[in-house]
């Protein structure tokens, strides 16, 4: 049977050889698999700005429905969908001129929170101690008990056997 590739954008798999894995990653399937899945990460106003480029597609304006899916050229966007994504880009927009803030739960915020802890932390050497201690997890079993991978290593390391070949 051999070594199986399998493609996460087109969640396919086949047989992994050069000449199979090339014709697949060129293949025009491929490529719009993979188009669609970083299209999912654009901003609001690329996705905007290329749905009202498009004509509105007739097919799934009668049947709510269009054999081309993701594939189709034309827009799948209803005059509602177009107004709230516009709507989301005008918000941007202004939260951005108005130089708002991070909102909370965003990395910034938290890098921002965790460097005033560790000048607090810097400043009060008691804190310090306190961050460094180990907590071992609730419902684990006892240290006595953990295998040696996962104990911790003694105060001065371990010790280097005599005549030990690795290998």
């Amino acid at each position: 049977m051999g070594k199986r590739y399998f493609c996460d954008y087109c969640d396919r798999s086949f047989q992994d050889n050069l000449h199979n894995r090339k014709k697949h990653l060129n293949g025009v399937q491929h490529l719009r698999a993979k188009k669609a899945w970083y299209d999912l990460f654009r901003d609001a106003a690329a996705v905007l700005l290329e749905e009202q480029s498009k004509k509105p597609c007739r097919k799934f304006l009668q049947t709510g429905q269009c054999d081309f899916g993701f594939n189709c050229r034309f827009s799948h966007m209803t005059e509602e969908d177009l107004e709230k994504l516009n709507a989301q880009v005008q918000e941007e927009r202004r939260s951005k001129e108005e130089g708002a803030e991070v909102p909370a739960g965003t990395v910034d915020d938290w890098l921002e929170k965790r460097e005033k802890r560790v000048s607090l932390a810097q400043s009060n050497s008691s804190l310090t101690e306190k961050m460094l201690v180990f907590q071992y997890p609730p419902g684990w079993p006892p240290i006595q008990d953990l295998p040696p991978s996962l104990q911790a290593p003694p105060p001065g390391g371990w010790p280097v056997l005599p005549h030990l070949q690795w290998g």
